[in-house]
């Protein structure tokens, strides 16, 4: 059977575009990875086998009708099809530069819009909802000591979960002032500095492991029981496990705490201590100013604040009390 021109594309877009050209991280190509595998399946059920795929029958109709796929049949959210179709549209803006021959049909999938959707509201938990969760571990427990520096790291760092999971040994630099090397998306590198307390709890979490000598300088800072790196479920199930502790201590803390909620948490913190948002950009590691800017917006104390400030005296707080004006009083009561 002869190869189809979509299965070439494919290829060189998975495995060269993306990994030589563009330098993109492993995790973000198993995401288009895993776009393509849901598109193929649902080609299989609508009529298309596999083998038969090409980009001439995979239309702009089509792709709408696996955007509907997406949503109806497996009930993902609007940020999840949207996530998809940004995946179809670099596949596409790529098959262009390769066949312009065939421009007109890629441009009519390109033009397939995103779906508007209503801003999320920013869940975060207040210091008091932190300070609760960090003492829920067992510290006289290796594993206690564990998740107790693992939670702090996330929370003190503002790490994206994989970014975590992804630390090694020699990611931690000690010091006066201790950082962390974080690797986020895009492959790119940014060093967070991290407070005494969490650096403490590192440094002793790192020696009670013998991790502390050279030749384990790559190996992976967090582990589980079978000394492997940690995945997104574990660590979401270690957050939940102490979630739901602290909830039955204080309503500071909601019954569900998901793992980005601690990144959200520090990103307002540091909007309450008046930090610069360009401070928070580059702390967070966001590309772009807009998107740090999502946590000023759902910020409603730091907007009452600030309309507080900006709000001019018109009245004076010196004016006597009507309540005592008696004959005032008597007047409005003989209307």
């Amino acid at each position: 059977m002869k190869p189809t021109d979509f299965s070439k594309y494919l290829t060189d877009f998975l495995s060269d575009y993306l990994t030589v050209q563009k330098n993109v991280s492993p995790n973000t190509i198993k995401s288009y990875r895993d776009t393509f595998k849901l598109l193929l399946r649902f080609c299989q059920e609508d009529g298309l086998p596999v083998e038969k795929v090409t980009m001439q029958n995979l239309s702009d109709e089509r792709i709408q009708r696996f955007l509907i796929w997406l949503e109806q049949e497996r009930s993902c959210s609007i940020s999840t099809r949207n996530l998809r179709l940004t995946t179809i549209h670099s596949f596409f803006r790529y098959a262009q530069s390769e066949s312009p021959q065939s421009l007109y049909h890629y441009q009519k999938v390109l033009a397939i819009p995103l779906k508007r959707k209503h801003q999320a509201i920013v869940e975060h938990l207040s210091p008091e909802g932190i300070r609760i969760l960090l003492e829920q571990p067992d510290r006289t427990t290796a594993r206690g000591r564990r998740d107790l520096a693992l939670m702090s790291a996330m929370y003190d760092s503002g790490a994206r979960v994989q970014e975590v999971i992804d630390l090694t040994v020699r990611n931690y630099i000690s010091g006066t002032n201790p950082v962390l090397v974080l690797t986020g998306k895009g492959n790119k590198t940014r060093r967070v500095p991290i407070m005494k307390n969490t650096a403490s709890l590192l440094e002793r979490y790192i020696s009670e492991n013998m991790l502390d000598v050279p030749y384990k300088n790559e190996y992976p800072l967090f582990t589980n029981n079978q000394h492997n790196k940690l995945t997104k479920e574990g660590v979401a199930y270690i957050i939940d496990k102490y979630a739901k502790a602290a909830h039955a201590i204080s309503g500071a803390v909601p019954e569900k705490v998901k793992c980005h909620m601690l990144r959200h948490s520090k990103a307002v913190h540091l909007l309450h201590a008046g930090v610069n948002l360009i401070y928070i950009r580059d702390f967070l590691g966001h590309s772009d100013i807009k998107v740090t800017e999502v946590y000023a917006r759902a910020d409603s104390e730091l907007k009452r604040k600030a309309l507080m400030n900006a709000y001019p005296d018109l009245v004076d707080s010196n004016l006597p009390d009507w309540s005592e004006d008696y004959d005032l009083i008597a007047w409005l009561s003989d209307l």
